[in-house]
């Protein structure tokens, strides 16, 4: 396997776990990227920009390489740099994390939900997960269709009381926030506060000017056990995700069926909790830039802000992943879910593959992209293993 790029010294357990992603793993194409205290150490790419090599117009295949600045959807670690926006406009005195969603947004108040709070929709534990009438991936890519139909939904639990991952209906309530809160499309937003200012290739709402750099992605099968998920007592993951009627079957199934995520307009819209897409380094400068400053960028969680993104706001059994999960405002925490280096990261995976996480103790910030899905939701074992790279290069 030629593989591209750089590691420091004592961070060569990295690039061996990379390199055996390829051969054993099932790799495609991929990069990943480590910063410690600010400093990059680690930032390597190798396989083929597209999952299944580009096509010629005579379909003879010419697989171009994965280069530097190749960037990828990376599917729900779209959520940790979505989350940002709101724990931002927190910090910035714009936004009350325990006021009612109702508040910043009167229309959402229908149907009982005037008890939803902020702090409830960045824990998942707002009793939105599910829309009782899916929207079309045409109604999807309108960010005004999706907001309206969380309005109008029902909750399916009191909110505060229980947890379960919102996998598509975070986006859009957390989208509206921002634009009831800045005037602002959370997408616009993203790019002017946050990428920009710490020169992060991240994009929620891809520019035209950048298409050419994004591969096209697609399924994988990965050799061995790839779940990475644990199940429940009498009710299997394998179950839930086929059971129609499941909470868990109904939180993906929002958009029905389920967007190209290759299609262009689906990767120029603004859906925070599924289509940001990034660069390892990009996702991996915006993780060591909430922490501390990179290459003279700002920081960009105060103390404050930092200790309250990662304070453990729901645990246990998830009546959505069917499986314990842990969340602080926005990010899952380490667990036997998803787990990242150590018991104070935080982060975010991405279904099928992606990985983007901070750990404030050791100084380290991580992001792994892919190009090619496995059936993981949580817990990729191509990501942990070059976590676990990370954690003995340590």
């Amino acid at each position: 396997m030629d593989v591209n790029g750089t590691v420091a010294e004592g961070f060569e357990p990295v690039r061996e776990a990379f390199v055996r992603n390829f051969e054993v793993l099932g790799e495609r194409g991929a990069a990943v990227a480590v910063y410690r205290d600010g400093r990059r150490v680690v930032d390597l790419w190798a396989g083929t920009k597209d999952v299944d090599g580009t096509k010629d117009v005579d379909g003879t295949a010419d697989s171009a390489p994965w280069e530097r600045g190749t960037a990828q959807i990376v599917r729900s670690a779209t959520k940790g740099v979505a989350a940002a926006a709101l724990l931002l406009l927190h910090q910035r005195g714009l936004l009350d994390l325990d006021a009612p969603v109702g508040e910043y947004w009167p229309e959402f108040k229908a149907v009982g939900k005037e008890r939803v709070l902020v702090r409830h929709v960045l824990s998942h534990r707002a009793g939105l997960p599910v829309l009782d009438e899916p929207l079309t991936p045409e109604e999807a890519l309108d960010p005004l269709r999706g907001a309206e139909a969380v309005a109008r939904q029902a909750l399916v639990w009191e909110p505060g009381t229980d947890h379960g991952y919102h996998a598509l209906t975070y986006g859009w309530l957390l989208g509206e926030l921002v634009r009831r809160v800045t005037g602002r499309g959370v997408g616009d937003w993203i790019a002017e506060e946050i990428a920009g200012p710490v020169g992060a290739d991240l994009w929620v709402g891809l520019p035209a000017a950048e298409a050419g750099r994004v591969g096209r992605s697609g399924r994988v099968e990965a050799p061995g056990n790839a779940g990475g998920l644990r199940s429940r007592p009498k009710r299997s993951v394998t179950e839930a995700y086929d059971d129609p009627a499941s909470l868990t079957r109904r939180a993906f199934a929002a958009i029905t069926p389920f967007p190209d995520q290759n299609d262009p307009a689906y990767r120029a819209a603004a859906l925070p909790a599924t289509n940001g897409i990034a660069t390892a380094e990009g996702l991996a400068r915006f993780y060591a830039s909430l922490v501390g400053e990179v290459g003279g960028g700002p920081r960009l969680f105060t103390p404050g802000t930092l200790a309250a993104a990662r304070a453990e706001e729901s645990a246990g059994p998830d009546r959505v992943l069917v499986i314990n999960t842990r969340f602080g405002l926005g990010y899952m925490l380490h667990g036997s879910a998803s787990p990242f280096l150590d018991a104070g990261s935080f982060g975010h995976p991405g279904r099928g593959g992606s990985l983007g996480f901070a750990d404030p103790e050791s100084g380290i910030a991580f992001g792994y992209v892919t190009n090619g899905f496995s059936k993981t939701v949580t817990a990729d074992p191509r990501a942990q293993a070059l976590v676990r790279g990370v954690r003995a290069a340590l």
